[in-house]
């Protein structure tokens, strides 16, 4: 595909080429004495296609004619002669007084990795709180404004890539990619962590950069969850997972990474349980979660960007903050990728919903919840997980293989299962060493009761057999006897 003729000009340039063209037929065979009024009429009754707009217009005599006399004489640099003239009030943004200008100069300077709606958004609110001016600006004066001056947004730059991240971006060259959106509601969630900027501080007096774990709809692009948490860990996953699941619906599918939480046998487990199809994007692959890529940088440059020089900043006050920009901010924001609709318009009024409701806290729990096999130990009735003992009831004392259910983080209780069903049987408990160390002790149950033990009169009859077998061989004993007593 060729480029479009004169999409390399400016715009003034375009324009002044269009004007050349009006006049190209008066320079290139100029008129005889007499005839020039003629022929500008003649130009002026034409209909032309504006290069800007793209509109039909008509031009006066009087117009052509100045373009006329404006290059006639000239031998080069027609362009320029025929280019609009710079306004006399060009750069001075007399929509914005010195006030405002000082103000986003200030703020631009505080916060030079925010956005240029972030910086609207900040400066109205304060134009109309501090009255800087009567009439407040609009979005393109302070644009303008800013690009002038030089205020653009300052990214963060990204470190050198591994040999993984240079292998998927191989593979990403060799393959195309495509946006997708799935058609129902909560028929497929994205879920990831996410590295912030901020650092906060600890009761201990620690500072800890946290980790944000959120979890979008595909559809809808809302926030089922949103939390900051000191580590990526499984009990972290879980935690914040049921708290979506409590909070919107089951979806039918979860697509993730691979890191260590996502893949744990714990998570693995209750996805299972839930009936969730877990599926898992490509190494070094972020763009296959493009929709949580794109949210990150909302994160980045909405909400870190207001509270980043803020002092002791705590995890409880981040939460609390994020909770409120998600909630009042995010939701409502309309989002082009949805028809003009914001994440919460398109929830609530998407008519195609696949979500099933949420078991209770304690199913959840025994949800995501891994499976162990452990051998009991007969001398006391009790197995070992994880370094701890844990006692098994007496009527189970039968059993040489104990299934389970237990989750790493929590070994305040386990669950003796049926290997059959997989039903839960009853909670096991850890082994209470101090309430056992009393003397009493319970009877055990479904013991047979003792017998009297016979004397032993008879020899078995196969060690008789193999007496026989070796007297009728003739052979002496092979053995030299002493001190012996009894029958000879």
């Amino acid at each position: 595909m060729t480029q479009t003729q004169g999409s390399h000009l400016t715009p003034a340039e375009r324009l002044a080429e269009f004007r050349l063209k009006i006049i190209g037929s008066l320079l290139a065979s100029p008129p005889k004495k007499g005839d020039l009024h003629k022929q500008l009429r003649a130009l002026s009754k034409k209909t032309w296609i504006h290069p800007i707009t793209g509109n039909p217009v008509c031009y006066g005599r009087s117009t052509i004619e100045r373009w006329y006399y404006k290059v006639k004489g000239e031998q080069h640099q027609l362009l320029k002669h025929l280019s609009p003239s710079t306004r006399s009030d060009y750069g001075l943004f007399k929509s914005l007084n010195q006030m405002v200008k000082d103000a986003i100069e200030k703020q631009y300077h505080q916060h030079e990795n925010w956005s240029v709606q972030l910086h609207v958004d900040n400066l109205l609110v304060r134009i109309k709180q501090e009255q800087l001016q009567e009439k407040l600006p609009s979005y393109s004066s302070i644009l303008r404004y800013m690009r002038r001056q030089g205020f653009v947004q300052k990214s963060k730059r990204c470190g050198p890539k591994s040999p993984g991240a240079v292998k998927a971006a191989k593979r990403l060259e060799q393959r195309e990619v495509r946006s997708y959106e799935i058609d129902y509601l909560h028929g497929l969630w994205h879920l990831d962590f996410h590295h912030g900027s901020l650092p906060v501080l600890k009761d201990s007096g620690e500072w800890v950069t946290p980790l944000l774990l959120a979890i979008m709809d595909d559809r809808s692009r809302l926030i089922c969850h949103l939390q900051w948490y000191y580590q990526e860990d499984t009990e972290t996953l879980v935690h914040g997972f049921c708290q979506a699941l409590q909070k919107r619906a089951v979806p039918r599918s979860l697509m993730t990474d691979n890191g260590s939480a996502m893949v744990s046998a714990e998570f693995t487990r209750g996805l299972l349980e839930l009936g969730i199809e877990h599926r898992k994007t490509l190494p070094h692959s972020a763009y296959q979660n493009g929709k949580q890529e794109t949210f990150w940088a909302n994160v980045e440059g909405r909400l870190l960007a207001m509270i980043e020089g803020m002092e002791n900043l705590s995890l409880r006050q981040l939460n609390q903050y994020t909770q409120a920009w998600v909630e009042g901010d995010y939701h409502h924001k309309i989002n082009a990728e949805l028809s003009g609709q914001s994440p919460m318009d398109c929830y609530l009024n998407h008519p195609d919903n696949v979500g099933r409701d949420c078991p209770d806290s304690k199913q959840l729990r025994q949800f995501f919840t891994q499976p162990i096999t452990r051998k009991l130990r007969r001398s006391d009735g009790t197995i070992s997980v994880d370094g701890k003992r844990f006692e098994i009831p007496g009527a189970y004392h039968h059993l040489s293989q104990l299934k389970l259910r237990y989750a790493r983080w929590d070994l305040t209780q386990l669950n003796l299962i049926d290997p059959n069903n997989c039903d839960t049987f009853i909670p096991i408990y850890p082994l209470n060493k101090s309430a056992n160390a009393n003397s009493f002790r319970r009877k055990k149950e479904n013991i047979p009761a003792q017998q009297t033990v016979q004397p032993f009169t008879e020899t078995p009859p196969y060690l008789q057999k193999l007496m026989n077998d070796y007297v009728s061989t003739g052979l002496p004993s092979a053995y030299i006897p002493k001190d012996e007593q009894g029958n000879s």
